[in-house]
């Protein structure tokens, strides 16, 4: 028996030995690079078109168990432990504990008292060229969703 985690690995390794990229993978798909990327990571489900879209645009058979796994909502959250100990990683978390707070302020002040919903959402990531060394623009769009009163 495959487990989730075990597929994600075959996926990532077999993806990199063959030097596929996940924007070729996502344009098969039909999806964002982001949205592929993450549910071929193990953190959204897909369906028998977008996996059978995948499988070509990777060069990567599915067995019928793999394609279950793939097509099963997952538990969702991709980090081995609370506070994350990959580098690049914990430049989110330590901009999410700096700036936080300030974050919420501004979103409150503009919206009111809710939350910008991570299923109602976006998310986009680009290069931006800069003389002082290139930029990582990560864009995030997600639907405000107020607290109800009842």
């Amino acid at each position: 028996m495959t487990t989730r985690a075990e597929l994600t690995e075959k996926i990532v390794a077999h993806k990199t030995y063959h030097g596929k990229k996940w924007v070729d993978v996502a344009a098969a798909v039909g999806q964002s690079k982001e949205w592929t990327t993450a549910a071929l990571l193990g953190q959204l489900s897909l369906s028998k078109e977008q996996i059978a879209a995948a499988s070509g645009a990777l060069d990567l058979e599915f067995s019928e168990e793999e394609i279950a796994l793939l097509m099963t909502p997952p538990y969702r959250g991709s980090l081995p432990t609370a506070v994350p100990t990959d580098p690049l990683i914990y430049r989110f978390y330590e901009i999410t504990n700096v700036f936080g707070s300030t974050i919420k302020a501004l979103i409150e002040e503009e919206f009111g008292d809710g939350i910008m919903s991570a299923i109602d959402f976006t998310m986009d990531i680009e290069r931006s060229k800069d003389p002082k060394g290139d930029r990582v623009k990560v864009t995030l769009d997600g639907k405000f969703l107020p607290y109800k009163m009842y």
